[in-house]
């Protein structure tokens, strides 16, 4: 809570930019911390005390800052919301937002642009509610101190990205949020008097709210600040805004990259004139698994506007480890680790390898070592630890590292009598780097062999017609005598049953050359078809849901 007084104070020019790019608006953090202190004193009238819990519901930065610094500063935690879209069956929504309010055990929830419609839907199930707007008007009173937080007491209370009906959200204190703040400036050398940070992701994910708001406005960092809905409907927006305020440091998950790499070089010249990116030094790309063609085909394209390709970071990171787990070292870019692939598949080692007779191989990006304060090791389905390249569950460790979950049975710890937190992730280490390799739950296991499904869907997204970033490889007739798989894909084409039959034989084709095995079925949808988080990630169990009923004789 200190730093963001001392940081509204540091330096009355650094601030935040919202609005980009139709109407730019510009507030110093000294600016967002008198219309913090306005909202912590209307909440604090309104009833708030310390240890409740404030739900928000919003898109507009420059309304969402000052609004979770004001919640702290009257003693109150924060929860955003799962945003509905056009998509969103708003009657389901509601019921949803009524059992997540209740776990977390808040009566409020400040609503703001574009959501304000939703004060109608509010209003039918009983849901208390106040306009963000109202909070920071200049003729309500200042809250005179704030109130005295904890390092204990919650800060956060992250949404996980599972199902919305089955909610579980990640208690993070403001010590677990101080020490990952403080391990990120050090390992990526964050400076307050120089670095420029640009982002469009979304607050209710954890990247976005805790490395690309909390963090700047904690340490007085300038920031550019744009919705998903702007970068979506605009990728090259992205690059434009890095070029116009000289942006220092940026973060996206990999999809974003994969779709710069393929926007620019196809953009016009007069599209992208004034585009220069030779100012970023930091460009992290976390948040889901990293595809090294992606991040090789923004660097390429990045190097006509100036880029260094040394810029890119991959990282690893959770919302039960707050955010950030580990860094790959700055100014080097991404180090691949390359595999035997049956090495790896069968007896779970990863043997480097630089063979050239054509043996298959998998390729890791290596993911740096865990940050300041944060320990991992690997370990075995029996619990022995691993030792280097052997391939077991990513486990972590430290004050960064959150103790439990609220679910909607009530807390839940996180950790073992030791401390450990299981990631859920498969991984191993290399001289002290991190390499994930997927999801523990979703490994396809057959023959002997364990393979993870983001082998099979990098290959099927390399096939004519299949929309990039939109495929989903699941296991079929688990626990039965010999496990399949079958691969869902999104194009443009669904429905036109020659352009059908010319892709499931072409992802076919392209998953037995990657993996060697064959897939179960091959389903081809409409776009928007496959179930997704509301931070965007597929999800593989309801996406077996989605097309088992295809899949039945």
């Amino acid at each position: 809570m200190q730093m963001l007084v001392t940081a509204a104070a540091a330096d009355p020019q650094r601030g935040i930019t919202t609005g980009e790019p139709a109407a730019p608006v510009r507030r110093t953090w000294t600016q967002v911390h008198a219309q913090a202190r306005r909202a912590a004193g209307s909440l604090a009238d309104g009833g708030l005390r310390r240890g409740d819990a404030v739900a928000l519901l919003a898109g507009d930065p420059s309304l969402i800052a000052p609004a979770v610094q004001g919640v702290w500063l009257a003693g109150g935690s924060v929860t955003m919301l799962h945003q509905p879209t056009s998509r969103t069956d708003l009657e389901a929504w509601a019921a949803d937002t009524v059992t997540v309010l209740r776990m977390i055990g808040s009566s409020l929830v400040l609503l703001g642009p574009p959501f304000d419609a939703l004060a109608a839907v509010l209003d039918e199930h009983g849901i208390g509610y106040r306009m963000l707007a109202d909070l920071v008007d200049e003729a309500v009173a200042e809250l005179p101190e704030p109130v005295a937080a904890g390092e204990d007491d919650t800060a956060l209370l992250q949404l996980t990205s599972g199902s919305t009906a089955e909610p579980k959200a990640v208690r993070i204190t403001h010590r677990n949020l101080h020490a990952n703040m403080t391990a990120m400036v050090q390992a990526a050398a964050l400076d307050p008097d120089t670095d420029v940070l640009v982002s469009w992701l979304p607050l209710f994910h954890d990247m976005g709210m805790v490395g690309f708001l909390i963090l700047p406005m904690a340490l007085g960092i300038e920031l550019v600040k744009v919705t998903p809905v702007d970068f979506l409907s605009t990728p090259l927006l992205w690059p434009e805004l890095i070029s116009r305020h000289r942006g220092t440091v940026t973060a996206a998950p990999n999809f974003a990259y994969g779709l710069l790499g393929r926007r620019l070089p196809a953009a016009r010249d007069s599209d992208v004139r004034d585009v220069r990116l030779d100012t970023l030094r930091f460009a992290l790309d976390g948040a889901e698994p990293i595809e090294p063609a992606a991040v090789r085909a923004f660097t390429d394209a990045g190097v006509r506007f100036g880029l260094d390709p040394r810029c890119m970071v991959c990282a690893y990171g959770m919302a039960e480890a707050t955010l950030a787990v580990s860094f790959a070292p700055s100014n080097t870019g991404m180090q691949v680790d390359t595999i035997d692939a049956q090495q790896f598949e069968s007896r779970r080692r990863a043997v480097p390898t630089g063979r050239s007779d054509g043996g298959a191989t998998r390729a890791f990006p290596l993911l740096g070592p865990p940050l300041p304060g944060i320990e991992v090791r690997i370990i075995d389905d029996a619990g022995r630890v691993l030792g280097e390249r052997e391939v077991g569950r990513i486990r972590l460790r430290g004050e960064a590292v959150t103790a439990e979950y609220l679910t909607v049975d009530g807390p839940e710890s996180t950790q073992d009598a030791q401390g450990w937190l299981d990631s859920g992730d498969d991984g191993y280490l290399v001289d002290g780097a991190v390499v994930v390799c997927g999801r523990r739950k979703d490994v396809i296991i057959m023959g002997g062999r364990n393979v993870y499904p983001t082998d099979i869907e990098r290959a099927a997204s390399n096939v004519d017609g299949v929309r990039a970033g939109n495929v989903v490889a699941v296991r079929i007739d688990a626990g039965r005598r010999r496990e399949s798989f079958a691969v869902a894909v999104e194009s443009r084409l669904a429905g036109d049953a020659d352009a059908e039959r010319t892709i499931r034989r072409d992802v076919t084709s392209r998953v037995v050359d990657a993996i060697g095995m064959r897939p179960g079925a091959v389903v081809v949808l409409a776009p928007s078809s496959l179930p997704k988080t509301p931070s965007g990630k597929l999800r593989r169990a309801a996406t077996w849901d989605r097309i088992a009923p295809l899949l039945r004789p």
